[in-house]
Protein backbone atom coordinates (compact mmCIF):
# COMPACT_ATOMS: atom_id res chain seq x y z
CA UNK A 1 0.00 0.00 0.00
CA UNK A 2 2.79 2.75 -0.99
CA UNK A 3 2.28 5.93 -2.69
CA UNK A 4 2.84 6.42 -6.29
CA UNK A 5 5.98 8.82 -7.03
CA UNK A 6 3.90 11.61 -8.21
CA UNK A 7 1.93 12.21 -4.48
CA UNK A 8 3.87 14.33 -3.06
CA UNK A 9 1.78 17.15 -1.57
CA UNK A 10 -0.01 14.96 1.15
CA UNK A 11 0.01 17.03 3.76
CA UNK A 12 0.76 16.23 7.61
CA UNK A 13 2.31 12.57 7.87
CA UNK A 14 1.93 10.41 11.41
CA UNK A 15 5.04 7.70 12.05
CA UNK A 16 4.27 4.52 14.41
CA UNK A 17 6.79 2.49 15.74
CA UNK A 18 4.83 -1.09 16.36
CA UNK A 19 7.29 -3.40 18.40
CA UNK A 20 5.73 -6.86 18.51
CA UNK A 21 6.47 -10.01 19.88
CA UNK A 22 7.78 -11.18 16.67
CA UNK A 23 9.10 -8.12 14.78
CA UNK A 24 9.42 -4.22 14.50
CA UNK A 25 7.99 -1.94 12.11
CA UNK A 26 7.87 1.37 11.16
CA UNK A 27 4.69 2.71 9.43
CA UNK A 28 3.75 6.24 7.93
CA UNK A 29 0.57 7.63 7.55
CA UNK A 30 -1.33 10.59 5.91
CA UNK A 31 -3.02 11.92 8.91
CA UNK A 32 -5.93 13.31 7.03
CA UNK A 33 -7.01 10.26 5.39
CA UNK A 34 -5.00 7.54 7.64
CA UNK A 35 -4.08 5.86 4.22
CA UNK A 36 -0.65 3.81 5.11
CA UNK A 37 2.15 5.69 2.53
CA UNK A 38 5.07 3.68 3.30
CA UNK A 39 6.56 0.80 6.12
CA UNK A 40 9.45 -1.57 6.53
CA UNK A 41 9.88 -4.51 9.19
CA UNK A 42 12.41 -6.34 10.53
CA UNK A 43 11.93 -9.71 12.12
CA UNK A 44 13.08 -10.19 16.25
CA UNK A 45 14.90 -13.13 17.59
CA UNK A 46 13.98 -14.74 20.36
CA UNK A 47 15.99 -17.18 22.88
CA UNK A 48 14.79 -20.33 24.89
CA UNK A 49 17.20 -20.81 27.43
CA UNK A 50 15.52 -23.29 29.48
CA UNK A 51 11.95 -24.67 28.87
CA UNK A 52 9.23 -22.35 29.40
CA UNK A 53 11.80 -19.00 29.62
CA UNK A 54 11.40 -17.26 26.31
CA UNK A 55 13.49 -14.05 26.14
CA UNK A 56 14.40 -11.01 23.53
CA UNK A 57 17.69 -8.88 23.81
CA UNK A 58 17.09 -5.19 24.62
CA UNK A 59 19.86 -4.02 21.79
CA UNK A 60 18.60 -6.25 19.28
CA UNK A 61 15.14 -4.28 20.14
CA UNK A 62 16.26 -1.01 19.39
CA UNK A 63 18.18 -1.45 16.69
CA UNK A 64 15.71 -2.94 14.89
CA UNK A 65 13.34 -0.12 15.80
CA UNK A 66 16.20 2.50 14.16
CA UNK A 67 16.74 0.19 11.20
CA UNK A 68 12.90 0.52 10.37
CA UNK A 69 12.96 4.56 10.76
CA UNK A 70 15.90 4.42 8.32
CA UNK A 71 14.84 1.75 6.00
CA UNK A 72 11.26 3.68 5.74
CA UNK A 73 12.54 7.08 5.18
CA UNK A 74 14.67 5.96 2.54
CA UNK A 75 11.59 4.42 0.96
CA UNK A 76 9.58 7.63 1.21
CA UNK A 77 12.09 9.42 -0.15
CA UNK A 78 12.35 7.14 -3.20
CA UNK A 79 8.35 7.74 -3.34
CA UNK A 80 8.99 11.66 -4.02
CA UNK A 81 7.38 12.10 -0.24
CA UNK A 82 9.17 14.83 1.95
CA UNK A 83 10.14 13.38 5.31
CA UNK A 84 9.94 16.77 6.95
CA UNK A 85 6.25 16.66 6.55
CA UNK A 86 6.49 13.48 9.66
CA UNK A 87 5.11 15.35 12.41
CA UNK A 88 4.84 12.96 15.25
CA UNK A 89 5.54 9.84 16.34
CA UNK A 90 3.49 7.10 18.07
CA UNK A 91 5.20 3.67 20.05
CA UNK A 92 2.68 0.79 20.52
CA UNK A 93 4.65 -2.69 21.97
CA UNK A 94 4.02 -5.81 23.51
CA UNK A 95 3.06 -5.22 26.53
CA UNK A 96 4.54 -7.30 30.16
CA UNK A 97 7.47 -7.76 28.78
CA UNK A 98 10.08 -6.55 31.26
CA UNK A 99 13.41 -4.77 30.68
CA UNK A 100 15.96 -3.71 33.63
CA UNK A 101 18.57 -1.39 32.55
CA UNK A 102 21.86 0.80 34.29
CA UNK A 103 20.72 4.58 33.65
CA UNK A 104 24.41 5.82 34.01
CA UNK A 105 25.79 3.53 31.28
CA UNK A 106 22.67 2.95 29.08
CA UNK A 107 23.25 -1.28 29.25
CA UNK A 108 20.73 -3.51 29.33
CA UNK A 109 21.44 -5.61 32.51
CA UNK A 110 19.52 -8.71 31.45
CA UNK A 111 17.58 -9.74 28.57
CA UNK A 112 13.85 -8.83 28.17
CA UNK A 113 11.59 -11.31 29.96
CA UNK A 114 8.72 -11.78 27.58
CA UNK A 115 5.51 -11.35 28.62
CA UNK A 116 4.87 -15.76 27.63
CA UNK A 117 7.74 -16.46 29.57
CA UNK A 118 7.17 -19.02 32.63
CA UNK A 119 9.77 -18.95 34.59
CA UNK A 120 8.51 -16.93 37.68
CA UNK A 121 5.36 -19.86 38.20
CA UNK A 122 7.34 -20.58 41.47
CA UNK A 123 7.93 -16.87 41.90
CA UNK A 124 4.10 -16.09 41.24
CA UNK A 125 3.27 -19.21 43.73
CA UNK A 126 5.06 -17.51 46.51
CA UNK A 127 3.18 -14.82 46.15
CA UNK A 128 -0.27 -16.34 45.80
CA UNK A 129 0.67 -18.09 49.45
CA UNK A 130 1.29 -15.25 51.21
CA UNK A 131 -2.32 -13.45 50.62
CA UNK A 132 -5.25 -14.62 52.55
CA UNK A 133 -6.85 -17.69 51.68
CA UNK A 134 -4.36 -18.17 48.91
CA UNK A 135 -6.39 -15.98 46.61
CA UNK A 136 -4.73 -15.18 43.18
CA UNK A 137 -7.15 -12.45 42.60
CA UNK A 138 -6.21 -10.83 46.18
CA UNK A 139 -4.86 -7.34 44.28
CA UNK A 140 -7.81 -7.28 41.71
CA UNK A 141 -10.05 -4.50 43.29
CA UNK A 142 -7.28 -2.39 43.14
CA UNK A 143 -5.10 -3.75 39.36
CA UNK A 144 -7.75 -5.46 37.63
CA UNK A 145 -5.48 -8.47 37.48
CA UNK A 146 -4.54 -12.05 39.20
CA UNK A 147 -1.61 -12.94 40.41
CA UNK A 148 0.10 -14.77 37.15
CA UNK A 149 3.65 -15.34 35.48
CA UNK A 150 2.19 -12.79 32.72
CA UNK A 151 2.69 -9.29 34.20
CA UNK A 152 5.49 -7.62 35.34
CA UNK A 153 6.18 -6.83 38.24
CA UNK A 154 6.44 -10.84 38.98
CA UNK A 155 9.08 -10.62 36.16
CA UNK A 156 10.82 -8.05 37.69
CA UNK A 157 11.09 -9.55 41.22
CA UNK A 158 12.14 -12.55 39.54
CA UNK A 159 14.93 -10.24 38.28
CA UNK A 160 15.57 -8.81 41.52
CA UNK A 161 16.08 -12.21 43.17
CA UNK A 162 18.01 -13.99 40.76
CA UNK A 163 20.24 -11.32 38.66
CA UNK A 164 23.09 -10.12 40.68
CA UNK A 165 22.78 -7.24 38.29
CA UNK A 166 19.69 -5.85 38.58
CA UNK A 167 19.72 -6.66 42.34
CA UNK A 168 23.15 -4.53 42.56
CA UNK A 169 22.02 -1.63 40.47
CA UNK A 170 18.73 -1.42 42.40
CA UNK A 171 20.93 -1.07 45.45
CA UNK A 172 23.34 1.74 43.99
CA UNK A 173 20.17 3.79 42.75
CA UNK A 174 21.26 2.74 39.06
CA UNK A 175 18.35 0.64 38.15
CA UNK A 176 15.97 2.06 35.31
CA UNK A 177 12.64 -0.50 35.35
CA UNK A 178 10.26 -0.44 31.57
CA UNK A 179 8.16 -2.41 29.75
CA UNK A 180 9.49 -2.34 25.93
CA UNK A 181 7.60 1.22 25.47
CA UNK A 182 9.71 2.86 28.56
CA UNK A 183 12.98 1.02 27.12
CA UNK A 184 12.55 2.89 23.48
CA UNK A 185 11.41 6.18 24.80
CA UNK A 186 14.48 6.36 27.01
CA UNK A 187 17.04 5.85 24.21
CA UNK A 188 15.52 7.29 21.27
CA UNK A 189 15.10 10.39 23.50
CA UNK A 190 18.42 10.66 24.34
CA UNK A 191 19.38 7.40 26.97
CA UNK A 192 21.64 8.11 29.11
CA UNK A 193 22.52 11.94 28.29
CA UNK A 194 18.75 13.10 29.27
CA UNK A 195 16.38 10.50 27.71
CA UNK A 196 12.96 10.42 29.02
CA UNK A 197 11.75 7.69 31.52
CA UNK A 198 8.35 7.31 31.37
CA UNK A 199 5.35 4.86 30.28
CA UNK A 200 1.70 5.36 29.74
CA UNK A 201 -1.34 4.16 31.48
CA UNK A 202 -2.00 1.38 29.15
CA UNK A 203 0.92 -0.09 29.87
CA UNK A 204 1.13 0.71 33.66
CA UNK A 205 -2.02 -1.42 33.82
CA UNK A 206 -0.27 -4.54 32.72
CA UNK A 207 2.34 -4.35 35.88
CA UNK A 208 0.77 -5.22 38.64
CA UNK A 209 2.28 -2.31 40.25
CA UNK A 210 -0.46 0.71 38.97
CA UNK A 211 -4.14 1.56 40.37
CA UNK A 212 -6.44 1.73 37.60
CA UNK A 213 -8.36 3.80 40.08
CA UNK A 214 -6.27 6.68 40.93
CA UNK A 215 -4.58 6.18 37.72
CA UNK A 216 -0.83 5.93 39.54
CA UNK A 217 1.72 3.64 40.99
CA UNK A 218 0.28 2.49 44.60
CA UNK A 219 2.61 2.44 47.03
CA UNK A 220 0.68 -1.33 48.68
CA UNK A 221 1.29 -3.19 45.98
CA UNK A 222 5.19 -1.84 45.77
CA UNK A 223 5.22 -2.87 48.72
CA UNK A 224 3.65 -6.26 48.37
CA UNK A 225 6.02 -6.67 45.39
CA UNK A 226 9.19 -5.49 47.78
CA UNK A 227 9.83 -2.91 44.38
CA UNK A 228 11.33 0.29 45.12
CA UNK A 229 8.88 3.26 43.14
CA UNK A 230 12.23 5.15 42.60
CA UNK A 231 12.88 2.54 39.52
CA UNK A 232 9.27 2.59 37.67
CA UNK A 233 8.95 5.47 34.63
CA UNK A 234 6.73 8.12 35.40
CA UNK A 235 2.66 7.23 33.93
CA UNK A 236 1.58 9.71 31.11
CA UNK A 237 -1.48 9.74 29.29
CA UNK A 238 -1.34 8.51 26.42
CA UNK A 239 -1.31 11.28 23.56
CA UNK A 240 1.11 13.82 25.10
CA UNK A 241 4.56 15.00 23.79
CA UNK A 242 7.10 13.04 26.35
CA UNK A 243 10.42 14.11 24.36
CA UNK A 244 12.06 14.36 20.99
CA UNK A 245 13.86 12.27 18.82
CA UNK A 246 17.97 12.93 19.52
CA UNK A 247 19.16 11.35 16.60
CA UNK A 248 18.72 9.70 13.07
CA UNK A 249 16.43 11.22 9.85
CA UNK A 250 13.92 11.89 12.23
CA UNK A 251 16.02 13.98 14.83
CA UNK A 252 13.74 16.75 16.30
CA UNK A 253 10.43 14.72 15.69
CA UNK A 254 8.12 14.25 18.84
CA UNK A 255 7.43 11.51 20.51
CA UNK A 256 3.78 12.31 21.67
CA UNK A 257 1.66 8.43 21.74
CA UNK A 258 2.00 5.69 23.57
CA UNK A 259 -0.04 2.54 23.49
CA UNK A 260 0.00 -0.75 24.58
CA UNK A 261 -0.32 -2.96 21.65
CA UNK A 262 -3.95 -4.00 22.41
CA UNK A 263 -4.81 -0.59 23.36
CA UNK A 264 -3.63 1.19 20.39
CA UNK A 265 -5.82 -1.40 17.94
CA UNK A 266 -8.78 -1.06 19.87
CA UNK A 267 -8.12 2.81 19.06
CA UNK A 268 -7.15 2.03 15.63
CA UNK A 269 -10.27 0.22 15.01
CA UNK A 270 -12.50 3.64 15.97
CA UNK A 271 -13.78 1.09 19.36
CA UNK A 272 -14.63 4.43 21.37
CA UNK A 273 -18.25 3.80 22.38
CA UNK A 274 -19.07 1.81 25.24
CA UNK A 275 -19.35 -2.34 24.30
CA UNK A 276 -17.41 -1.78 21.15
CA UNK A 277 -14.79 -4.60 20.75
CA UNK A 278 -11.60 -6.13 18.97
CA UNK A 279 -9.85 -8.92 18.82
CA UNK A 280 -6.08 -9.17 17.30
CA UNK A 281 -4.85 -11.89 15.91
CA UNK A 282 -0.76 -11.61 16.97
CA UNK A 283 1.25 -13.63 19.03
CA UNK A 284 -1.51 -14.05 21.14
CA UNK A 285 -4.85 -13.61 20.99
CA UNK A 286 -6.32 -10.51 22.41
CA UNK A 287 -10.29 -9.61 22.66
CA UNK A 288 -10.79 -6.09 24.40
CA UNK A 289 -14.39 -4.75 24.69
CA UNK A 290 -14.99 -1.44 25.70
CA UNK A 291 -16.87 -0.41 29.01
CA UNK A 292 -16.16 2.94 29.31
CA UNK A 293 -15.57 5.47 31.74
CA UNK A 294 -15.71 3.17 34.68
CA UNK A 295 -13.71 -0.30 34.87
CA UNK A 296 -15.96 -3.11 35.61
CA UNK A 297 -14.62 -6.18 37.09
CA UNK A 298 -15.42 -9.65 35.65
CA UNK A 299 -16.89 -12.84 37.25
CA UNK A 300 -15.99 -14.80 34.55
CA UNK A 301 -11.70 -14.75 34.47
CA UNK A 302 -11.18 -11.64 32.40
CA UNK A 303 -8.88 -8.67 32.89
CA UNK A 304 -10.00 -5.55 34.03
CA UNK A 305 -7.35 -2.87 31.89
CA UNK A 306 -7.04 0.95 31.25
CA UNK A 307 -7.74 1.03 27.08
CA UNK A 308 -6.48 4.59 26.63
CA UNK A 309 -6.41 8.12 27.73
CA UNK A 310 -6.25 10.39 25.22
CA UNK A 311 -4.54 13.58 26.54
CA UNK A 312 -3.45 14.79 29.96
CA UNK A 313 -6.71 16.43 30.95
CA UNK A 314 -8.79 13.09 29.34
CA UNK A 315 -10.67 10.85 30.99
CA UNK A 316 -9.43 7.34 30.85
CA UNK A 317 -11.59 4.63 29.26
CA UNK A 318 -11.18 1.22 30.82
CA UNK A 319 -11.76 -2.18 28.84
CA UNK A 320 -12.49 -5.92 29.95
CA UNK A 321 -9.93 -8.09 28.18
CA UNK A 322 -9.63 -12.08 27.43
CA UNK A 323 -6.05 -12.81 26.87
CA UNK A 324 -4.70 -16.10 24.86
CA UNK A 325 -1.38 -16.79 25.04
CA UNK A 326 -0.83 -18.90 21.46
CA UNK A 327 -2.93 -17.73 18.14
CA UNK A 328 -0.24 -17.09 15.88
CA UNK A 329 2.76 -18.57 18.03
CA UNK A 330 1.05 -22.23 17.17
CA UNK A 331 1.79 -21.29 13.73
CA UNK A 332 5.62 -20.71 14.20
CA UNK A 333 5.56 -23.73 16.48
CA UNK A 334 4.09 -25.86 13.67
CA UNK A 335 6.72 -24.34 11.48
CA UNK A 336 9.81 -24.43 13.53
CA UNK A 337 9.56 -27.37 15.60
CA UNK A 338 7.53 -29.88 13.71
CA UNK A 339 8.53 -28.44 10.22
CA UNK A 340 5.32 -29.46 8.79
CA UNK A 341 5.00 -25.84 6.72
CA UNK A 342 7.96 -23.83 5.68
CA UNK A 343 6.23 -20.17 5.84
CA UNK A 344 3.09 -18.94 7.70
CA UNK A 345 0.68 -18.90 4.56
CA UNK A 346 0.92 -22.66 3.76
CA UNK A 347 -0.72 -23.45 6.62
CA UNK A 348 -4.09 -22.21 4.72
CA UNK A 349 -3.73 -24.16 2.30
CA UNK A 350 -2.39 -27.49 3.66
CA UNK A 351 -6.09 -26.59 6.07
CA UNK A 352 -7.81 -26.02 3.11
CA UNK A 353 -6.98 -29.24 1.52
CA UNK A 354 -9.07 -31.35 3.95
CA UNK A 355 -11.35 -28.88 5.06
CA UNK A 356 -11.77 -30.84 8.40
CA UNK A 357 -9.47 -31.88 11.73
CA UNK A 358 -11.16 -34.98 11.04
CA UNK A 359 -12.01 -35.15 14.98
CA UNK A 360 -8.53 -33.97 16.08
CA UNK A 361 -8.54 -31.35 18.95
CA UNK A 362 -5.39 -29.07 19.58
CA UNK A 363 -5.02 -26.74 22.79
CA UNK A 364 -1.84 -25.43 22.44
CA UNK A 365 -1.25 -24.19 26.10
CA UNK A 366 2.57 -24.22 25.61
CA UNK A 367 3.05 -21.50 27.93
CA UNK A 368 0.03 -22.02 30.44
CA UNK A 369 -4.01 -21.38 30.10
CA UNK A 370 -4.73 -17.25 30.29
CA UNK A 371 -8.38 -16.40 30.15
CA UNK A 372 -10.44 -17.49 31.76
CA UNK A 373 -8.76 -20.05 33.51
CA UNK A 374 -5.87 -18.66 34.45
CA UNK A 375 -3.60 -21.92 35.01
CA UNK A 376 0.10 -21.20 34.48
CA UNK A 377 0.43 -25.61 34.87
CA UNK A 378 -1.25 -26.29 32.01
CA UNK A 379 0.47 -27.81 28.81
CA UNK A 380 -0.56 -28.31 25.60
CA UNK A 381 -2.62 -31.72 24.30
CA UNK A 382 -3.18 -33.05 20.60
CA UNK A 383 -6.30 -35.43 20.90
CA UNK A 384 -8.58 -37.68 18.28
CA UNK A 385 -5.89 -39.01 16.18
CA UNK A 386 -6.69 -41.65 14.10
CA UNK A 387 -4.47 -43.92 11.71
CA UNK A 388 -6.26 -41.18 8.91
CA UNK A 389 -4.90 -38.22 10.12
CA UNK A 390 -2.50 -36.49 8.31
CA UNK A 391 -0.63 -33.06 9.03
CA UNK A 392 -3.35 -31.49 6.92
CA UNK A 393 -5.84 -32.02 9.77
CA UNK A 394 -3.32 -31.33 12.46
CA UNK A 395 -3.41 -27.51 10.94
CA UNK A 396 -6.99 -27.64 10.47
CA UNK A 397 -7.36 -28.64 14.26
CA UNK A 398 -4.35 -25.44 14.77
CA UNK A 399 -7.03 -22.82 13.29
CA UNK A 400 -9.69 -24.22 14.97
CA UNK A 401 -7.97 -23.64 18.38
CA UNK A 402 -7.57 -20.07 18.06
CA UNK A 403 -11.19 -19.79 17.16
CA UNK A 404 -12.46 -22.11 20.19
CA UNK A 405 -10.20 -20.07 22.53
CA UNK A 406 -11.92 -16.74 20.88
CA UNK A 407 -15.16 -18.06 21.65
CA UNK A 408 -14.43 -19.01 24.98
CA UNK A 409 -13.30 -15.51 25.85
CA UNK A 410 -16.41 -14.07 24.04
CA UNK A 411 -18.73 -15.95 25.53
CA UNK A 412 -17.07 -14.82 29.04
CA UNK A 413 -17.49 -11.29 27.90
CA UNK A 414 -20.83 -11.59 26.97
CA UNK A 415 -21.61 -13.18 30.26
CA UNK A 416 -19.75 -10.09 32.11
CA UNK A 417 -21.88 -7.51 29.92
CA UNK A 418 -25.23 -8.88 30.01
CA UNK A 419 -25.24 -7.91 26.23
CA UNK A 420 -24.01 -10.42 23.54
CA UNK A 421 -21.73 -8.69 21.38
CA UNK A 422 -23.47 -8.93 17.39
CA UNK A 423 -20.78 -9.05 15.39
CA UNK A 424 -16.65 -8.98 16.09
CA UNK A 425 -13.77 -6.35 14.94
CA UNK A 426 -10.96 -8.56 14.07
CA UNK A 427 -7.11 -7.04 12.59
CA UNK A 428 -3.44 -8.72 13.24
CA UNK A 429 -1.11 -10.83 10.83
CA UNK A 430 -3.48 -13.48 11.40
CA UNK A 431 -6.50 -12.11 9.98
CA UNK A 432 -4.87 -12.48 6.30
CA UNK A 433 -5.88 -16.14 6.61
CA UNK A 434 -9.44 -16.24 5.19
CA UNK A 435 -10.49 -19.89 6.16
CA UNK A 436 -9.23 -18.94 10.07
CA UNK A 437 -11.89 -15.72 9.49
CA UNK A 438 -14.61 -17.93 8.03
CA UNK A 439 -13.94 -20.53 10.55
CA UNK A 440 -14.16 -17.77 13.34
CA UNK A 441 -17.59 -16.55 12.14
CA UNK A 442 -19.00 -19.91 12.13
CA UNK A 443 -17.59 -21.10 15.35
CA UNK A 444 -18.83 -17.43 16.78
CA UNK A 445 -22.33 -17.77 15.03
CA UNK A 446 -21.95 -14.34 14.63
CA UNK A 447 -20.44 -11.79 11.93
CA UNK A 448 -16.43 -11.03 11.55
CA UNK A 449 -15.11 -8.16 10.00
CA UNK A 450 -12.14 -7.35 9.01
CA UNK A 451 -10.45 -3.98 7.70
CA UNK A 452 -8.92 -3.79 4.56
CA UNK A 453 -5.92 -1.68 6.08
CA UNK A 454 -4.94 -4.28 8.49
CA UNK A 455 -2.14 -2.46 9.92
CA UNK A 456 -4.97 -1.22 13.29
CA UNK A 457 -2.51 -1.69 15.75
CA UNK A 458 -0.08 1.07 14.35
CA UNK A 459 -2.42 2.95 13.17
CA UNK A 460 -3.81 3.61 16.81
CA UNK A 461 -0.80 4.74 17.97
CA UNK A 462 -0.18 7.31 14.84
CA UNK A 463 -3.72 8.37 15.79
CA UNK A 464 -2.89 9.18 18.92
CA UNK A 465 0.25 10.85 18.64
CA UNK A 466 -1.42 13.38 15.55
CA UNK A 467 -4.26 14.16 18.42
CA UNK A 468 -1.27 14.98 20.77
CA UNK A 469 -1.66 18.78 22.21
CA UNK A 470 1.28 20.56 21.05
CA UNK A 471 0.93 18.20 17.48
CA UNK A 472 -2.89 18.58 16.87
CA UNK A 473 -2.51 17.21 13.09
CA UNK A 474 -4.99 14.41 13.86
CA UNK A 475 -8.69 14.74 14.85
CA UNK A 476 -10.48 12.54 16.90
CA UNK A 477 -13.63 13.94 16.72
CA UNK A 478 -16.15 11.30 15.55
CA UNK A 479 -17.25 13.30 12.55
CA UNK A 480 -13.76 13.55 11.46
CA UNK A 481 -12.66 10.00 11.63
CA UNK A 482 -11.51 8.38 8.03
CA UNK A 483 -14.54 5.80 6.90
CA UNK A 484 -12.89 2.51 7.24
CA UNK A 485 -13.45 0.17 4.54
CA UNK A 486 -13.94 -3.65 5.32
CA UNK A 487 -14.32 -7.46 4.37
CA UNK A 488 -17.57 -9.05 6.30
CA UNK A 489 -17.20 -12.72 6.90
CA UNK A 490 -21.11 -14.10 7.83
CA UNK A 491 -21.41 -17.62 9.83
CA UNK A 492 -22.25 -20.46 6.98
CA UNK A 493 -23.12 -22.86 9.72
CA UNK A 494 -26.22 -24.57 9.59
CA UNK A 495 -28.49 -25.23 12.68
CA UNK A 496 -26.98 -28.62 13.59
CA UNK A 497 -24.03 -27.43 13.21
CA UNK A 498 -24.09 -24.75 15.96
CA UNK A 499 -24.45 -27.79 17.97
CA UNK A 500 -21.79 -29.70 16.93
CA UNK A 501 -19.52 -26.59 17.61
CA UNK A 502 -21.02 -26.26 21.25
CA UNK A 503 -20.48 -29.96 21.67
CA UNK A 504 -16.97 -29.56 20.84
CA UNK A 505 -16.58 -26.68 23.25
CA UNK A 506 -17.58 -28.95 25.95
CA UNK A 507 -15.14 -31.51 24.79
CA UNK A 508 -11.96 -29.01 24.81
CA UNK A 509 -13.06 -28.04 27.87
CA UNK A 510 -13.37 -31.11 29.49
CA UNK A 511 -9.42 -31.94 28.23
CA UNK A 512 -8.95 -28.05 29.07
CA UNK A 513 -10.23 -29.09 32.80
CA UNK A 514 -7.30 -32.34 33.27
CA UNK A 515 -4.74 -29.93 32.22
CA UNK A 516 -5.12 -27.89 35.65
CA UNK A 517 -2.42 -28.54 38.76
CA UNK A 518 -4.88 -30.59 40.87
CA UNK A 519 -5.41 -33.16 38.28
CA UNK A 520 -1.71 -34.07 38.19
CA UNK A 521 -0.91 -33.53 41.95
CA UNK A 522 -0.56 -36.68 42.00
CA UNK A 523 1.69 -38.73 39.46
CA UNK A 524 0.36 -42.29 40.10
CA UNK A 525 -2.84 -40.64 38.79
CA UNK A 526 -1.72 -39.45 35.36
CA UNK A 527 -2.44 -43.15 33.39
CA UNK A 528 -5.70 -43.68 34.91
CA UNK A 529 -6.15 -39.63 33.98
CA UNK A 530 -4.92 -40.19 30.40
CA UNK A 531 -7.27 -43.35 29.78
CA UNK A 532 -10.09 -41.90 30.89
CA UNK A 533 -9.86 -38.42 28.96
CA UNK A 534 -9.15 -40.89 25.77
CA UNK A 535 -12.21 -43.43 26.56
CA UNK A 536 -14.15 -39.86 27.06
CA UNK A 537 -13.19 -38.31 23.50
CA UNK A 538 -13.71 -41.85 21.52
CA UNK A 539 -17.60 -42.52 23.24
CA UNK A 540 -18.05 -38.67 22.91
CA UNK A 541 -16.69 -37.08 19.69
CA UNK A 542 -19.05 -35.42 17.24
CA UNK A 543 -19.46 -35.26 13.74
CA UNK A 544 -17.06 -32.58 12.72
CA UNK A 545 -18.57 -30.13 10.74
CA UNK A 546 -19.43 -30.20 7.03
Amino acid sequence: MAASSSRVMLGPLVAAIDQGTSSTRFLVFNAKTAELLSHHQVEINQSFPKEGWVEEDPKEILQSVYECMERTCEKLTQLNIDISNIKAIGVTNQRETTLVWDKETGEPLYNAIVWLDLRTQSTAERLINKTPGRNKNHLKHKTGLPISTYFSAVKLRWLMDNVDEVAEAVLTHRAMFGTVDSWLIWCLTGGKSGGVHCTDVTNASRTMLFNIHTLDWDPELCKYFDIPMEILPKVRSSSEIYGLMKSGSLSGIPISGCLGDQSAALVGQMCFQEGQAKNTYGTGCFLLRNTGAKPVMSDHGLLTTVAYKLGRDKPACYALEGSVAIAGAVVRWLKDNLGIIQTSTELEKLAASVGTSYGCYFVPAFSGLYAPYWEPSARGIICGLTQFTNKSHLAFAALEAVCFQTREILDAMNQDSGIPLTQLQVDGGMTSNRLLMQLQADILCIPVVKPSMPETTALGAAMAAGAAEGVSVWSLRPEDLSEVTSEKFEPQINPEGKGHVKHSLHTLGFFINQLHLECFSNLKEIPHMLSTCWLLFLITRPNHLN
